[in-house]
Order: structure tokens, then C-alpha cells, then sequence
């Protein structure tokens, strides 16, 4: 497998994986449809962020993306085929972002995961300092809000 920097022309796969990565976790249609357009990944986004895609047999099979914020870099999307879970792609995907937030000068990377992505993050070192409270069918939703220290990070 080889990580290599996405085009703009990946876009479509990108969105693909990411849909199917989301599906995952079993969430209702119509949900899904409400985060269709956050699952979209457009070219104009692909040529503005650092967007590494997972590549295995000439096919992309996982991809992150960082967004760089006034404060911080952000991990805007790590994503990884659901029959590739568990292959330890994501956690190399992780560490490729956090090493080229912090080749940038970032002193943390901020996510605002999934709540089934939480754990995944927390034990690859993320500590929750909030949640992004919204509703979705009249029930309240919590996006946790992590950050990872890249100042200690560096060693590992």
C-alpha cells in the first residue's frame, strides 16, 4: 500500500469511500442524505487541503484530509473503506496527518469525529475537550470534539 498525495480528479472515489465508510456504522437513509453534502469531497476541496489517498492494487481503498485553520490543523476527513477496517490503514493514515501537520508547524490537530470514531481516536492518543451538540429527527446528536498534542507526538 502506498499513501499518495489525491488529485482533484479523485474526488468522486473520495466521496464514494466516505459514504461507504459513514454507511458503516448503519445510520438511517435519510440521515445519510442530510450529510450528503459533507460526505462530498469536490475537486476545489481536494486542490486546497492536503489529501492523502490509501492506494492498494492501483485502487484508493482510504483517504484523510487536513484543513488548515488560523489556530490549528484540522483532520477534515479520514475515511477508510469498510472491508478495510482493521488493516491498521486508519491509524497509518492518522499518523501520515499528524506528521505533516506538524512538518507545518502545527502544535495540535483538532477533529470533530464521528461518535463511533471516537474511540479509534482517543486511542491513538486524542483527548476530548468538547462536542458539537445538534439534532437530527428531533434527537440530540454529539460530535465529539478531539485534539491531538503534535509536540508529543514527534517522538513516536
Amino acid at each position: 500500500m502506498q499513501l499518495v498525495r489525491a488529485h482533484p480528479s479523485d474526488a468522486s472515489t473520495l466521496s464514494t469511500i466516505a459514504w461507504a465508510s459513514k454507511a458503516h456504522w448503519g445510520y438511517p437513509n435519510h440521515w445519510m442524505e442530510q450529510w450528503r453534502e459533507q460526505l462530498t469531497i469536490t475537486p476545489q476541496f481536494v486542490a486546497a487541503n492536503e489529501t492523502f489517498a490509501a492506494v492498494s492494487n492501483e485502487q484508493i481503498i482510504a483517504f484523510h484530509a487536513l484543513r488548515e485553520t488560523a489556530e490549528t490543523f484540522r483532520l477534515e476527513h479520514l475515511w477508510v473503506l469498510p472491508e478495510q477496517i482493521g488493516h491498521g490503514i486508519g491509524r497509518l493514515l492518522f499518523t501520515h496527518a499528524a506528521e505533516r501537520a506538524a512538518a507545518r508547524g502545527a502544535r495540535s490537530l483538532t477533529i470533530e469525529a464521528d461518535p463511533n470514531a471516537e474511540p479509534f481516536y482517543r486511542h491513538m492518543g486524542a483527548v476530548r475537550f468538547g462536542v458539537l451538540a445538534s439534532e437530527v429527527d428531533g434527537q440530540r446528536r454529539e460530535l465529539p470534539l478531539l485534539a491531538f498534542d503534535l509536540t508529543c507526538s514527534r517522538g513516536r
